[in-house]
Parts: C-alpha cells; sequence; structure tokens
C-alpha cells in the first residue's frame, strides 16, 4: 500500500501523522503497533517517537490515538496533540477544534506565535488526577505529593499524578540533573518493579528563575525524548503545588528540545493545564509497504518544510544559552 506520512514535532518530540481522515486506509490493532515499530525505528532512514493517527470522531472535530515507537499505545501525548490540532485546525479552515482522545475531549485552538514565524497551538490538558490507583502506583496511601518512596530513592522526594497518563515527578538540583540518577530509575520503574505495574514517566525538574523551569524526561515506551508535553504541563503544576511558580501564571518551560509557555488553572478542587507551543512540519513523504511486512517500507521523495525547521533551530539556539547560564 501507499501510505502518506507528514514528519512533525513538539518542542523536537517528533512524530509521523497519518491522516484516516481524507484517506482511506484500514489498519488492525496488531499493524497500528507494528507500523509504529517499523517507521519509528532510527536505524532507518525514518525514525521518531511515535505515530499520530488522526480519525474521524462521530462528536469531535477529530480522534487521537498515539503509538509510541515501542508499539505501545499512549493515552495521551500533549506535544502530538499540538501537532493534531494544527494538521485538523488547517484541514477544516477552523482557529479552533475539539479533539477526542482516549480518556477525554480537549480543545485546542491556534495561538499567538511563541517565537517568530512559529506555528503556535495552544492544547488543554486534561483530566489531572492524584489518586495513585490512577497510575497505577502500587503504595499504601491515596495520594503522593511531595514525598519519599522508600527502596526507590533515599533523598529524592515525589509527586505522582496522571494528566491522564502517569506521571512521576522531583524537583532536583543541577547535581541531580548531570548525574545517571535519572536513568537508572527510570529505568527500574519501567521494567519489572514493585511500583509501578504499568511503568511511568519520570521527570526531574529544576527551577531557574520565578516563571522559568527546566524538565527534563524519560518517556514510558520510548525513553528520555527531547521533550514532553504532559510532562511538562504535569511539572508546571507540581511546581504551583510547592509554591515555586503560581496558579494561572504563564511559566515557561524549558527542555531539551526547546520550550513551551504553561498555564495551571483551578477550579475547585479540579485542575486542567493550558499547553502553549509549537507545532512544526519537517516534510512530507509517501512510504510503499506491505501491511504483512511493515519493516520492509520503501520512501518516497521527501519535501521538506525548511524554512520552519530554520526557524525552530533558532529558538533551539536561544533556549540552548538561556540555559546554560542555569545547568
Amino acid at each position: 500500500m501507499q501510505l502518506k506520512l507528514t514528519k512533525c514535532h513538539g518542542s523536537g518530540n517528533d512524530f509521523f501523522i497519518i491522516d484516516e481522515i481524507t484517506n482511506d486506509y484500514r489498519f488492525s490493532e496488531m499493524e497500528r503497533a507494528e507500523l509504529a515499530k517499523a517507521l519509528c525505528n532510527r536505524e532507518t532512514d525514518l525514525g521518531a517517537d511515535g505515530i499520530l493517527y488522526i480519525l474521524k470522531s462521530d462528536h469531535a472535530d477529530g480522534r487521537m490515538r498515539v503509538f509510541n515507537e515501542d508499539g505501545s499505545e499512549a493515552s495521551m501525548c500533549g506535544n502530538g496533540l499540538r501537532c493534531v490540532a494544527r494538521y485538523v485546525c488547517e484541514l477544516l479552515g477552523k482557529e479552533s477544534a475539539l479533539i477526542e482522545t482516549m480518556k477525554a475531549d480537549l480543545e485546542v485552538k491556534r495561538e499567538k506565535d511563541i517565537y517568530p514565524d512559529i506555528p503556535t497551538y495552544l492544547v488543554e490538558i486534561s483530566p489531572v488526577s492524584f489518586q495513585l490507583k490512577d497510575l497505577p502506583l502500587n503504595f499504601e496511601q491515596d495520594t503522593l505529593i511531595n514525598e519519599k518512596i522508600p527502596n526507590l530513592s533515599e533523598k529524592l522526594t515525589f509527586t505522582a499524578l496522571a494528566v491522564p497518563n502517569p506521571h512521576l515527578i522531583s524537583i532536583v538540583q543541577s547535581k541531580e540533573i548531570h548525574s545517571d540518577t535519572q536513568k537508572h530509575l527510570s529505568e527500574y520503574v519501567n521494567g519489572p518493579n514493585e511500583f509501578f505495574p504499568d511503568g511511568v514517566n519520570v521527570s526531574f525538574v529544576k527551577s531557574l528563575d520565578k516563571g522559568h523551569i527546566y524538565v527534563r524526561t524519560f518517556e514510558r515506551g520510548v525513553g528520555f525524548t527531547n521533550a514532553c508535553g504532559t510532562a511538562m504541563s504535569a511539572s508546571s503544576l507540581v511546581t504551583c503545588l510547592q509554591g515555586i511558580n503560581d496558579l494561572e501564571n504563564a511559566i515557561q518551560v524549558h527542555n531539551n528540545g526547546g520550550k513551551v509557555c504553561c498555564v495551571v488553572h483551578k477550579n475547585k478542587d479540579q485542575y486542567k493545564i493550558d499547553l502553549i507551543g509549537n507545532a512544526t512540519y519537517v516534510y512530507q513523504t509517501e512510504v510503499t509497504l506491505d501491511l504483512k511486512d511493515p519493516q520492509s517500507f520503501k520512501i518516497g521523495e521527501k519535501d521538506l518544510y525548511l524554512a520552519e525547521e530554520k526557524q525552530y533551530a533558532n529558538l533551539q539556539a536561544e533556549v540552548q544559552a538561556f540555559l546554560s547560564q542555569y545547568l
């Protein structure tokens, strides 16, 4: 079959978009997973962190399904949602849309450029839960907010939350950022372990200045990525809970892939987060493959979005210069 792909990224977290709204594609669940393994393999001429399948919805403007490079399905992906937001809004000629995801219907809209000539979208990150059963985390209490987990770390404290995918977040100093602590800890909780039967995204967060944080994330099913949208959103919320930043105020979240802006809202006991950042296209191409053997694909010519990539490289350079003052 001939398969059209759009390579895109949010904060350097890169994906392939497969459009099932305008194309007559039909995939089984196994085929979706195997396609992700094949096309996201970075040892090939493609490679990405995951695939964003955009489907028709019976009540929203579009439906998003996210498959990681290991073939597992994620319940949510903030960086991917921004890319889907752009694709659906441009496809329908709209400035805002409603996107159906696994756990919730989320509002998205075009936003003022986060950097000159960089397409920018605001996406809603919700629902938020601190109930450990929603991650799940096997621990003898209902919630874990800025507390230690015995046998996991003697020094670090953690906050666990689902947004709705699971996150374990620790506020750290530069020495932890530059150590192997996060790598070893993340590999443990994403392998056979007593705490997280389904694994968990692990983020280390460094406060840089009021309204500025740095987030590095080990993503479940992927490993270390340039950025994770839900992790940056969850991390922003955690810094508000600890008094580092304030609700309703913009938080500049810096990462290895660039930066985003987050605003945390609270209504009674419910939180939601605005995640604002780039939705950059890298190239479009077609691949020829057999769904019975997706590893043996052939790639057509790549139609590059050079101007978009150049502008994003400029943003990245500014972010790295800023981070060099703090990390």
